[in-house]
């Protein structure tokens, strides 16, 4: 299921939030302030596993796209902060580039399941993003024509969460790629948006 809403009047929803299949981390209202490692450590459940990271890169959000698998980086990233996140994800990493960009966790949105990409990812690297992922991938859109993808939502193996722009047809890609009309663990996925929309109100 594709849930549209809005975090404080913004439609990009994936800036406040990431959905995982274990838990969802959202900002606290219009929060400005950033928070310290060990606060974040005390506040998440003991499954969430916090590591701070010593990088020249600011906002690794933008640098970093990953499933419980996988893990797609900036191309500049320190090696030190790619071990650091295979380490503590348990993923394989690999530096990559979506339609050109190296901030891959703007330019893409992907899960076990599926994956949303630039809309002007060619066929050739859709295939080679495809392959090493070893997920469907499709170019789109998001928020009425939007080109980050990841600002705009955020998305587990059963839910997706878009700005309250994104069209209908951009919706039915979401839901299709993601496969989200076949995993319908409905109680949970009820749960969840109840919560997030309480949350985002």
């Amino acid at each position: 299921m594709a849930t549209r809403l809005m975090f404080e009047n913004s439609c990009e929803v994936g800036v406040f939030s990431k959905l995982t299949n274990a838990y969802c981390l959202v900002a606290i209202g219009g929060s400005e302030n950033f928070y310290r490692t060990s606060t974040l450590e005390k506040q998440s459940p003991d499954q969430v596993m916090v590591q701070q990271i010593e990088e020249k890169l600011s906002a690794l959000g933008n640098g970093v796209a990953c499933n419980d698998h996988v893990a797609l980086t900036h191309t500049d990233l320190d090696k030190e902060t790619e071990e650091v996140i295979a380490d503590v994800l348990g993923v394989e990493v690999f530096r990559q580039t979506v339609a050109g960009n190296v901030l891959v966790g703007s330019y893409c949105a992907f899960s076990n399941r599926g994956g949303l990409v630039h809309p002007h990812t060619s066929i050739e690297d859709l295939d080679e993003l495809s392959t090493l992922l070893q997920v469907p991938l499709v170019a789109g859109t998001i928020n009425r024509g939007s080109e980050v993808i990841a600002a705009g939502m955020t998305v587990n193996d059963w839910a997706a969460f878009c700005g309250a722009d994104t069209t209908a047809t951009e919706l039915s890609v979401i839901e299709s790629v993601f496969k989200l009309r076949e995993a319908q663990p409905n109680a949970i996925v009820n749960e969840m948006r109840n919560s997030l929309i309480d949350s985002y109100v």
